[in-house]
């Protein structure tokens, strides 16, 4: 049976993630806390890592305690972590982000939504450990945890062959009902990929041929069952979801039983 394994929110955009042993769904499908907060330069733009290569420098261990919301920072060259309260100490953090990246910048926050880059499907991304195995053989040197950290999916799914998230997505105007414990998601599309995987996520240093060889592989690894409408291009890898607002509230847990319900249309 297929089941949950992990969980991973990412509390500020492009930083670093946090792994938790449960997840509360929001009315908008998003997972409470996943991208809750982002960075953005004076022009409104994201300061992310598709922009900003040097984001992937930072390192960030997040805590919260019964609301209080802080962020552990490791800046390069700096000796010791600098702590922010995330309530009450944003300015200092912004202060110091600024200063790291050179201009001015702001953070924002959405309890409600988060900052998803699909904003009509900001439900948790999917994909399953055994897919992470895979993509990781392709490139030499590259671990399943660090291909975990270059594609920055919510859940992980294990139990299953390689892929197998891909039966998540059908014809362009349908949905795949995916029930994991008591939570029903609907699967979209295959999530496109941008810039980030081809970084390391701890120098972004940019692995060679990354996309050519990712795309080629990726091509030649799609199960046959699989609606090819959704790849215009073959550097998608993971799958975008949705959830109705009756799932607003209820809880993802580790270990959690998962099954694709049929014929929701």
């Amino acid at each position: 049976m297929p089941y949950l394994a992990k969980i991973v929110i990412y509390p500020i955009k492009s930083l670093d993630g946090v792994e938790v042993a449960q997840a509360e769904v929001l009315s908008s499908g998003a997972l409470k806390g996943d991208r809750e907060f982002a960075l953005f330069d004076v022009q409104g733009k994201f300061v992310n890592g598709k922009r900003h290569p040097k984001i992937h420098l930072l390192r960030s261990r997040y805590q919260n305690t019964s609301g209080d919301q802080t962020i552990s920072l490791k800046i390069p060259h700096q000796d010791s972590p600098l702590v922010f309260n995330l309530n009450t100490e944003r300015e200092k953090l912004t202060a110091a982000l600024s200063d790291f990246f050179g201009f001015s910048l702001t953070i924002a926050q959405n309890s409600l939504m988060g900052f998803p880059d699909d904003t009509d499907s900001p439900g948790p991304t999917v994909i399953s450990t055994a897919t992470l195995t895979e993509v990781a053989s392709w490139f030499p040197g590259v671990t399943v945890d660090e291909m975990r950290r270059r594609i920055r999916a919510n859940i992980e799914i294990a139990g299953v062959p390689a892929f197998w998230e891909d039966h998540l997505f059908s014809e362009p105007d349908q949905l795949v009902a995916l029930r994991v414990g008591n939570v029903q998601f609907f699967g979209v599309n295959p999530c496109q990929r941008c810039v980030v995987p081809t970084r390391n996520p701890d120098s972004a240093a940019v692995y060679p041929s990354f996309q050519k060889i990712f795309i080629q592989q990726r091509q030649a690894t799609l199960p046959d069952s699989v609606n090819l409408s959704h790849f215009n291009h073959f550097y998608r890898l993971s799958v975008n979801t949705r959830v109705h607002i009756s799932e607003s509230g209820k809880i993802l847990q580790i270990g959690d039983e998962i099954e694709i319900i049929p014929d929701i249309n």
